[in-house]
């Protein structure tokens, strides 16, 4: 569809006129339709755990009790197996982003890899969960106390970045 088409099935869709939408994933992210209170993924085990997270997320965001129906083919593998009744058991984002990070590895955030584990220089967030978490509240209350990194430790905290990570410490994502 063209952009004023899919601005027009979208605004029908939200405004009641249409009742079911078929969609590709192109639903996973920026839609917000507060009635929309079913889902049918087709073939989930295609999917990654944050992309059927996302997908889910599009219903029940309104008053009303919403479901989420997974239609998988009649065989599937083990592992998509026990990925999809993690899912299915599971409305927990962190969860099921720790899971994922425990199937698929880490990645590459500033590189081209989409998995894999590459070496860790001081821990490994799967092994190491309880100092990451430790970290997390450290840093968590740190920018709660100095959001801009202006103080002694903050400072300290933005040079380290800088040092490591050059020219992508402007980028912020959220």
């Amino acid at each position: 569809m063209k952009g004023k088409e899919k601005d027009s099935v979208m605004g029908a869709f939200s405004s009641g006129d249409t009742q079911v939408l078929v969609a590709t994933t192109v639903v996973e992210v920026g839609i917000d339709v507060p009635n929309a209170t079913a889902m049918v993924i087709h073939n989930p085990e295609r999917f990654g755990l944050a992309q059927l997270h996302q997908l889910r997320g599009r219903i029940g965001r309104g008053k009303h009790q919403s479901c989420c129906w997974l239609l998988c083919d009649r065989y599937l593998a083990e592992e998509s197996y026990a990925r999809i009744r993690f899912f299915s058991e599971n409305r927990d984002g962190f969860a099921l982003a720790e899971e994922d990070l425990r199937l698929r590895g880490p990645g590459d955030a500033w590189g081209v890899r989409q998995h894999g584990a590459p070496g860790f220089r001081l821990a490994n967030p799967l092994r190491d969960v309880k100092l990451v978490r430790a970290c997390r509240d450290d840093a968590r209350e740190l920018l709660e106390r100095d959001p801009d990194l202006k103080g002694p430790e903050g400072t300290i905290v933005r040079r380290g970045l800088a040092e490591t990570f050059g020219k992508f410490l402007p980028m912020q994502a959220g």
